[in-house]
């Protein structure tokens, strides 16, 4: 299927800084009380390498979250080394998550940069978008996944935990590839842990957070990418509590 529509009424996405030494407390809890991601690989079948290249304006409105900018991100999204990629609009409203997801081959994405009208083309609208909010690739960022599910009443809660966090700028480019290139490291010791679930957390994310003792904390890692690589001073908003030394600005 090339075009995934998901509208998620009541969607929660809550995430957490966490420590290496925390990290591996978590993974260890993770594996033994939920099952792993269906697209997971590895010993555990739950890890996969991620690399997403986001947009944002000339002026950084989305970094900036500006007016309508700030409840929509538009991404390219590639897994592990594949030669297809995930075009994405993720839009956020009151109460509700959106998200429009189109998958297209890789050697497709330099249409992006120089579009020829196809509505044939699946990526079509993607280029549309872009070029009406005036978007180009601004940031890269890449790390390594690891993924666990569950059911609770009735729907798939998840867990996610994203370490080795690298980041870049594109270069103009939209193509997610960060292997061989220079990186500036993202949180260095640091973890972004995110739980995902409707309405009210489930107990047995609450259970994690009282064991840890974890606090909840706004990880956005295009801002945190668009920071490690020097395209913009850190704001007072990013990391509240994580000096800039952390962030190799």
């Amino acid at each position: 299927m090339a075009h995934i529509r998901d509208v998620r009424p009541q969607a929660r996405e809550i995430k957490f800084i966490v420590d290496t030494a925390t990290a591996v407390r978590i993974r260890q809890w993770a594996r033994i009380h939920l099952e792993p991601d269906t697209h997971g690989g590895g010993p555990f079948g739950d890890e996969y390498r991620t690399t997403s290249v986001y947009f944002d304006t000339d002026a950084l409105d989305v970094f900036h979250r500006r007016g309508s900018f700030g409840r929509s991100k538009y991404r390219i999204r590639r897994y592990g080394e594949a030669e297809t990629v995930f075009l994405e609009r993720k839009l956020r409203q009151p109460a509700v998550l959106a998200k429009r997801r189109t998958i297209v081959a890789l050697e497709a994405l330099p249409r992006l940069i120089d579009p020829v009208a196809d509505d044939d083309w699946p990526g079509q609208w993607f280029c549309r978008r872009v070029a009406a909010r005036r978007l180009r690739p601004v940031c890269q960022v890449a790390y390594q996944r690891m993924a666990r599910v569950a059911m609770r009443n009735g729907e798939q809660v998840r867990l996610t935990l994203d370490s080795e966090l690298v980041a870049l700028p594109p270069g103009g480019s939209p193509v997610p590839a960060v292997a061989g290139r220079p990186a500036a490291p993202v949180l260095p010791g640091r973890h972004i842990l995110e739980m995902k679930y409707r309405c009210a957390p489930p107990a047995i994310f609450l259970q994690l957070v009282e064991e840890l003792r974890l606090v909840p904390q706004a990880a956005s890692k295009y801002r945190l990418g668009a920071v490690a690589t020097g395209q913009v001073a850190p704001p007072g908003d990013i990391l509240p509590g994580i000096g800039t030394e952390a962030l190799h600005v």
